[in-house]
């Protein structure tokens, strides 16, 4: 039997800013269609690990390796398999939704067909149906973190890291994000959920 090779693994992880010591020598293997929640106060790194996974932070020491590529020598490659929802976000606040997620798809080139196609039926499991073509500068927080994790799907990726993806959601859009979460687990996706806040993670994760 096939040993089964974890989708990310991280190494001895170590990052500083100046003096300070942020992470400390972390090892981790994570494996398909797990949903690992990645928990810590304010400040404990979460935000720093998920921005070295996604090859935007590239000044730390330690291997990390998403789908067999390294993250900072195959950063390009790497950025085709994921989707990242930050928790803060600056959304193009002109545009619409619709046009903000032919952006993003076009980013990764995908058709303008294909992209419409995804982007509309998300918008409707998200209840956004009303507001497609209405310009996001009107929309509240809760919207627009439904719009952010919108886009972090909208090309389908095989590992979704989510940074805090419940700030500004309703109790009802909170429900409805751990029901497609769990679809997306079963569809054999990986993702990884960091937040402060242990009551959710403990409810959707297979570890902590």
């Amino acid at each position: 039997m096939e040993e089964l090779k974890p989708v990310i693994s991280i190494r001895n992880l170590q990052k500083n800013y100046g003096e300070k010591k942020v992470l400390k020598g972390i090892n981790l293997d994570i494996y398909r269609g797990e949903i690992i929640g990645y928990i810590g106060p304010n400040g404990a790194g979460k935000s720093t690990t998920l921005k070295i996974l996604i090859g935007t932070l590239s000044d730390f020491s330690g291997e990390v390796s998403i789908l067999g590529y390294d993250v900072t020598k195959d950063a390009m490659e790497v950025k085709k398999h994921i989707g990242y929802v930050p928790e803060n976000a600056m959304l193009y606040e002109v545009l619409t939704p619709m046009e903000y997620l032919l952006f993003i798809g076009r980013l990764y080139h995908l058709e303008d067909a294909q992209i419409e196609k995804r982007a509309t039926e998300l918008l409707s499991l998200f209840g956004l149906s009303e507001v497609i073509d209405t310009r996001m500068s009107t929309f509240s927080k809760g919207m627009r973190q439904k719009v952010l994790l919108i886009s972090g799907l909208i090309h389908n990726p095989e590992i979704i890291f989510l940074d805090e993806p419940l700030s500004g959601l309703d109790a009802n859009a909170v429900i409805l994000v751990k029901e497609i979460l769990a679809k997306l687990k079963e569809a054999g996706k990986t993702i990884l959920y960091s937040s402060h806040i242990m009551d959710v993670v403990e409810k959707l994760s297979d570890r902590i």
